[in-house]
C-alpha cells in the first residue's frame, strides 16, 4: 500500500469512530434524561458532530488534490458522506427531544439508542477493516452483521410504534414519538447503507 493511501482509511475510520461517539452519548442522554438539561445535551452532541463533519472536509480537500486514490474516488467521496449521514442523524434525533419539548422517555427508546450503538460499533469494526479488505477474511462477515442489527431495529421501530398507536392518547405526543422513531429508524439505515457501500467498493476491487 502506498504510503499516501493509509490516510483515506484512517479517516474513514476516524468518521466511523465519530459514530460510534455519537450514539454511546445519545444512549447517556436517553439514560439519565432532564429535559432542563436538553441544551447542554445538543451543545455537547454537535461538537461530536462537528468534529466528523472536519473529517469528511479533510476527505474532500485530499480526494481534489489526488492524482491516484487506492480505490475509486467517487467511492471514497460516497462512503465519506454515507457515514457523515450517521453522525449527522444522531444529532437530529436529540434535536427532536429539543424541538418537540420530550419529558419523558419510553424503555423502546432507549433500547433503541443502545441498537444504534451496536450498529455504529459494527460499522466501526468494518472500517477498521477496510484498509485490508482483499485479503480480509472478516470483512463481509461483518457486513451480515450489520444487515442483520438493521433487521432488529426494523422490528423494535414497528413494535414501538404499534404501541404508540395502541397506548397513547394524546396526539401531540404521539406525533412527536412517531418523528423520533421514525429518524431513529432512518439512522439504522444509514449504518446499513455505509455498510452496502463498503460492499459494493470490495465487488469492485476483487
Amino acid at each position: 500500500m502506498a504510503k499516501g493511501d493509509k490516510f483515506y482509511y484512517e479517516n474513514l475510520a476516524a468518521s466511523a469512530a465519530f459514530s460510534k461517539k455519537a450514539a454511546t452519548y445519545l444512549v447517556e442522554c436517553l439514560e439519565n434524561y432532564d429535559p432542563e438539561n436538553i441544551q447542554q445535551m445538543l451543545d455537547k452532541m454537535h461538537v461530536i458532530e462537528h468534529s466528523a463533519d472536519e473529517k469528511k472536509h479533510e476527505m474532500n480537500e485530499a480526494l481534489a488534490k489526488a492524482f491516484v486514490t487506492p480505490v475509486d474516488r467517487e467511492d471514497l467521496d460516497m462512503l465519506s458522506h454515507r457515514l457523515d449521514d450517521v453522525t449527522d442523524l444522531i444529532e437530529e434525533i436529540l434535536q427532536k427531544f429539543y424541538i418537540f419539548d420530550i419529558r419523558a422517555i419510553p424503555s423502546a427508546a432507549v433500547t433503541f439508542a443502545q441498537k444504534l450503538v451496536r450498529s455504529c460499533e459494527l460499522l466501526c469494526d468494518i472500517m477498521d477493516e477496510f484498509e485490508s479488505f482483499k485479503k480480509s477474511r472478516k470483512i463481509r462477515a461483518q457486513i451480515i452483521e450489520l444487515n442483520d442489527a438493521e433487521e432488529e431495529c426494523d422490528q423494535l421501530y414497528l413494535a414501538s410504534m404499534r404501541q404508540l398507536t395502541l397506548q397513547s392518547t394524546d396526539v401531540l405526543v404521539t406525533t412527536s414519538w412517531r418523528e423520533i422513531f421514525d429518524c431513529m429508524e432512518a439512522c439504522a439505515d444509514a449504518c446499513e447503507h455505509a455498510s452496502e457501500c463498503v460492499g459494493s467498493v470490495i465487488m469492485k476491487n476483487t
